[in-house]
């Protein structure tokens, strides 16, 4: 490991001082609950955004319970983000219909665009890319959500007209 590789895996080790006061705040109030470690991580992820490797750690500290069962929450759930989401998260639904209607091409052409793979978040910090089950809009496949947005029959090359509204 090189210094700057080493700087950088440092800093993933270390709290933000925003994020240890949001994480001390919520484990006082729940450090004795029933469940504790699910009630702290759904607050954390809440109030932070996402889970950081820091984040883990701290938690498994304060709790005192190993970070594998941290880590086993956070990967058992899906709803859980390990790292930042983007300021607009697009969802491509890969529910029955939207699939049948070419759901597994617009990912790819969605990846292509964007120049991340699924649950990446691009490097201005615009846009993460994440599949979802059905949205319940079967008659508008393929559908794909950018934030609230439902976006029906999503030809290909309208992928990129798709994302200009939230640049």
């Amino acid at each position: 490991m090189n210094v700057a590789t080493e700087k950088v895996s440092s800093e993933l080790l270390e709290l933000v001082p925003e994020e240890k006061l949001a994480l001390d705040r919520i484990l006082a109030e729940n450090r004795d609950r029933p469940g504790a470690t699910m009630v702290v991580l759904t607050l954390t992820q809440e109030q932070v955004g996402y889970v950081s490797p820091a984040a883990q750690r701290y938690i498994s500290q304060e709790l005192d319970v190993p970070l594998s069962h941290i880590y086993g929450v956070l990967t058992f759930y899906s709803f859980f983000r390990t790292s930042p989401i983007g300021r607009h998260k697009v969802s491509i639904c890969m529910g029955t219909a939207c699939y049948v209607r070419g759901g597994p091409t617009l990912v790819e052409k969605y990846q292509q665009v964007l120049g991340v793979k699924l649950d990446e978040t691009t490097e201005d910090n615009r846009f993460t890319l994440e599949v979802c089950r059905c949205v319940g809009a079967c008659s508008q496949a393929p559908v794909v959500m950018i934030d609230d947005d439902i976006i029906g029959r999503v030809p290909l090359q309208d992928v990129a007209k798709t994302l200009r509204g939230y640049e």
